[in-house]
């Protein structure tokens, strides 16, 4: 990738596995180059990137944990000193490590929220700035249901996706005078590698739709919060849910 490069950018965190898959995918296909982060999957990022490449599109996936100050700050200083412009940010990296709270050891709630908003900050950062300079970009967070409603036995992954809302919508409120929106699309039960152990049966009666909603029903939604149709929206949350409320 060279800055001359005509393509517009999105970086997408988490961006080689399941909706963060899904994400790369559509937006490759929408004309954007891809910058995929991953933390350690290298066969998934090399899926990812044969896909992306076999169906026209551009792709480079970079490894590093979002939540690693260090590492992270590395990563970004490198990316966005050869980009010329970075026009999207996802942030679609996440974990989760459930337990109901009276059980939950503390590495698990540091885990979660760590991934989730040390993340967001490691990676927005640096991105906003570059962003500032060009005077438009968009960035889009991926919440989750957990975040707007709680769901039990996801303490941890409630409050972290539940700060990912705050945080993106105080954020759309410091930087939309400057062209750059932010946004936040929160899936429900979503069909990928995490809910792959859940009692999908059982949930789906709580599902107005009943029934499991796909990736490429998020990554859809993200494309168009990206893209112009969207350029009056901003600081707002997106469900992705099948009607869950």
């Amino acid at each position: 990738m060279t800055t001359d490069n005509p393509k517009p950018v999105a970086l997408v965190t988490g961006g080689t596995r399941g909706i963060g898959r899904a994400i790369s995918v559509t937006l490759a296909k929408a004309g954007y180059h891809i910058v995929a982060n991953y933390h350690a999957n290298t066969a998934s990022a090399e899926a990812t990137t044969a896909e992306i490449e076999a169906a026209g599109g551009s792709i480079e996936t970079v490894a590093f944990d979002v939540a690693d100050p260090e590492k992270a700050g590395a990563a970004m200083k490198e990316i966005t000193g050869r980009m010329d412009t970075i026009d999207v940010l996802v942030n679609n990296a996440g974990i989760a490590a459930d337990d109901l709270f009276l059980m939950m050891k503390a590495s698990k709630w540091d885990s979660v929220i760590d991934v989730a908003l040390k993340g967001f900050y490691n990676i927005t950062k640096p991105v906003i700035k570059k962003m500032i300079r060009k005077k438009k970009g968009s960035i889009v967070t991926i919440s989750s249901v957990s975040g707007v409603m709680g769901n039990r036995g996801q303490v941890n992954y409630s409050a972290a996706k539940a700060g990912l809302i705050g945080a993106s919508k105080a954020l759309a409120a410091e930087v939309g005078r400057l062209g750059i929106r932010v946004n936040v699309v929160a899936p429900g039960l979503i069909d990928t590698e995490m809910t792959k152990d859940l009692p999908v049966e059982m949930i789906k009666h709580a599902i107005p739709m009943a029934r499991v909603g796909r990736p490429e029903e998020v990554s859809g939604v993200v494309r168009f919060l990206c893209s112009e149709e969207a350029s009056y929206i901003t600081g707002q949350v997106i469900g992705v849910n099948g009607g869950m409320c």
